[in-house]
């Protein structure tokens, strides 16, 4: 198998599902002539032409409203906001038609769409492109929510969500993007969404991530696990709407010990909704209070400040030695 990075996993599965599906299309700025801000897309147009790999003007409302009547039309677009910090512009369109219309026509009709947003920090972008708000769009019924955090499950998850009858919000950690590679199999490789991940068994803790933040997670525990001599059970949710609970909650029930960590500020967050349904269904198993470790409540600053503001391996590591020590 191919060692590759996201950017190219992604690429993959554009490419691949554009040769299997003559109805997907892609739609963004600069995405066809330039290839994508990150090259994400790079080399697509000159496979499949102008007419599937199209350059939009600079108005991410428009792009979100002509990819809502094309997938009600009958084909199935991948538009891409450039940065999710520019997103916001379109979510009049998403929110009041996109997310409702199968509803709305008692099931009539469906929006067979992706919209791929670069998300995060650590890549020393400027302001309105490090943000981590995916909660915003995972508080919207009739929307999914993915995010994926490597290579592989990122290309299987893309497939999945182009062949969803129903929106997605497909969120890319681009703090991923080169970060790292990935053995990612030529053969099509699929994975369900709304599904989390147990990355690792353990038996005295519950570790949850998603998206870039799965990196210094995985470092913590490797690191706590060696030095304490105890079993960490880590989860990657991959999805958060919909949200997988049954298997963080399970997997509570049976180490009585949870961290939750993610980017995104603290309050009002996934990780919020994630301790909500612990206490739900496996408060009764709880040892300790349940830990998160997140972003501050502030606007992400500029790379100067960067790094002290994002969750890092040592952050992690001391959240989880507080639960461990409870």
């Amino acid at each position: 198998m191919a060692k590759l990075n996201m950017v190219q996993a992604i690429n993959l599965a554009l490419s691949q599902e554009m040769a299997k599906d003559k109805d997907v299309l892609l739609l963004g700025q600069d995405i066809g002539v330039d290839g994508g801000v990150f090259r994400l897309t790079e080399g697509l147009l000159d496979k499949y032409g102008k007419e599937r790999v199209i350059d939009t003007p600079l108005a991410e409302s428009a792009i979100i409203g002509t990819s809502i009547g094309m997938a009600m039309a009958g084909l199935k677009p991948v538009c891409e906001m450039q940065f999710s910090g520019f997103s916001y512009l379109m979510m009049g369109q998403f929110e009041a038609h996109a997310t409702r219309m199968r509803a709305r026509t008692h099931g009539q009709f469906t929006v067979p769409m992706v919209i791929r947003m670069p998300f995060g920090g650590g890549v020393r972008a400027l302001e309105h492109h490090s943000e981590s708000r995916e909660i915003l769009y995972a508080h919207l019924p009739g929307a999914k929510v993915v995010i994926p955090s490597g290579p592989r499950n990122a290309r299987a998850l893309l497939l999945a969500a182009i062949r969803d009858p129903d929106p997605v919000v497909f969120m890319e950690p681009k703090h991923s993007y080169r970060a790292f590679r990935e053995e990612v199999p030529e053969a099509e490789e699929v994975m369900e969404l709304g599904k989390s991940q147990v990355v690792q068994e353990g038996t005295d803790l519950t570790l949850i991530s998603w998206g870039a933040m799965m990196r210094p997670t995985l470092k913590a525990a490797a690191e706590i696990e060696k030095k304490r001599g105890v079993s960490i059970e880590i989860i990657d949710l991959l999805s958060i709407a919909p949200l997988d609970y049954h298997t963080f909650t399970e997997s509570v029930k049976k180490t009585g010990r949870c961290v939750v960590v993610q980017e995104a500020p603290r309050s009002f967050g996934v990780s919020s909704e994630v301790v909500a349904r612990i206490n739900d269904e496996s408060f009764l198993y709880l040892e300790a209070p349940v830990g998160r470790l997140t972003g501050y409540d502030v606007i992400t600053p500029y790379f100067g400040r960067e790094k002290s503001y994002l969750p890092n391996s040592d952050r992690v590591s001391r959240a989880i030695t507080q639960t461990l020590d409870y």
